[in-house]
Order: C-alpha cells, then sequence, then structure tokens
C-alpha cells in the first residue's frame, strides 16, 4: 500500500484546496446519486480521496464507510468530521483489496474517480459486487480517456509522466468498455450519462434483486 499512496500523499494537501472541477456537473452527479439513497442506507466508498463528497452526501443515510489507499488524504478527510458535525461517517485507510467486510453489507457503492486509476478495475469491481446486498447499486464516474482524440494523442506521455512522480499510473479504455466491464461483472446498467459529450462516464448499475 505505501507504493500506492506515495503520488496521492505528496499532493493530498494542495488537492484538497482544488475548486470542483465541473462544478454543475458535480452537483447534478450528487442529486443523481441520491436518488439511490434512503434513510437507512449502508453505505460504501472506495478511493474517497479527502471526503467531501462522503460528508456532503452524509445526511441522507443512515452510515458511510469511506475508504482511501492515502493515509494523508484520510487525515484530511477526518479533519472534516468535526467541523461539518457529522457523526455517520468513518474514514479508512484500505483499498478494496484489503479491505475487510462481510458480503451483502451496503445498499450503495460509490466508486467515483477511481476506476481509471486502479491496477485491476475489476477486481476491484468483483468486490464491490459481493459487498452489496441484492438489489443494491453501484454509482461510477470515470474519466475514460480513450473517448476523446487528445487524449489518445497524449498516451506516449502517461507513461513518462507516471515515470517521474508527475502523474499518478492511469488506464485508459472507452466508455462503452467501461460499461462492458461492469455489467460483465454482473451489473445491469440502470443510469448512463456522459456530461456534455465528454470522456466522464457517470453510471448506475444495479445488483440483480436475486444473484
Amino acid at each position: 500500500m505505501p507504493d500506492k499512496a506515495k503520488f496521492w500523499d505528496k499532493i493530498a494537501e494542495k488537492y484538497s484546496k482544488q475548486p470542483i472541477a465541473q462544478q454543475k456537473a458535480y452537483e447534478i452527479k450528487l442529486d443523481l446519486t441520491r436518488e439511490y439513497f434512503t434513510p437507512e442506507s449502508n453505505v460504501l466508498e472506495f478511493g474517497c480521496g479527502t471526503g467531501s463528497t462522503a460528508i456532503l452526501h452524509a445526511p441522507y443515510v443512515k452510515h458511510i464507510d469511506a475508504i482511501d489507499v492515502s493515509p494523508e488524504m484520510i487525515r484530511i478527510a477526518r479533519d472534516k468530521l468535526t467541523p461539518e458535525g457529522v457523526t455517520n461517517v468513518k474514514f479508512d485507510v484500505a483499498d478494496m483489496d484489503g479491505f475487510q467486510t462481510q458480503p451483502s453489507s451496503y445498499d450503495v457503492a460509490l466508486g467515483l474517480n477511481i476506476l481509471h486509476l486502479l491496477d485491476n478495475r475489476m477486481a476491484a469491481m468483483g468486490r464491490v459486487y459481493e459487498a452489496l446486498k441484492p438489489g443494491g447499486y453501484f454509482v461510477s464516474s470515470t474519466m475514460c480517456l480513450r473517448e476523446k482524440i487528445l487524449f489518445r494523442l497524449m498516451e506516449p506521455a502517461f507513461p513518462i509522466m507516471h515515470a517521474i512522480g508527475q502523474w499518478p499510473r492511469v488506464r485508459r479504455f472507452t466508455a462503452s468498455r467501461l460499461q462492458q466491464d461492469i455489467e460483465e461483472i454482473g451489473f445491469k446498467t440502470v443510469h448512463y450519462w456522459q456530461p456534455g459529450n465528454g470522456p466522464v462516464l457517470f453510471m448506475v448499475g444495479q445488483k440483480p434483486e436475486i444473484a
């Protein structure tokens, strides 16, 4: 885990102070996500960063377990809890490989801006599938870098920038490939949206009621 966390620990303070990119689309995603919550929802968010989204969702659910690989990100997230008066969010250092949970524990799982950063997104989504109750929802928002020609032209730069510590390791795929992957895990697509027809895919998949 330390190797995975190194880049994110280094940028955590700067990351926490950055304004939300595409604020309007972000607010729409918040509203769309809340359509799948109830006051009794138990929620898992993996790759939670500095915790802002989990804290914004906290009033709408019973409890949120939010995890991130970066200890610095989690430290910043925990520091927000008391000032925000939030008592139903628990932040922990973990990734989906090492996160311990019982099967069918959660009503909703959130993977926001994280799937393109994982070495094995299929394994992580498989763990999410197991963690969700039958009928539960997986909400994802993912940068699909092969959607736009500009990012395809930039592909040779990605490993170089990662090697010199300027960028994280980024996996590149299309939105249709990601949807295929999510459905291969077993989810049924119930919402699919690419804001502004851009490279970001916001998608909600539902685990079948009877697996």
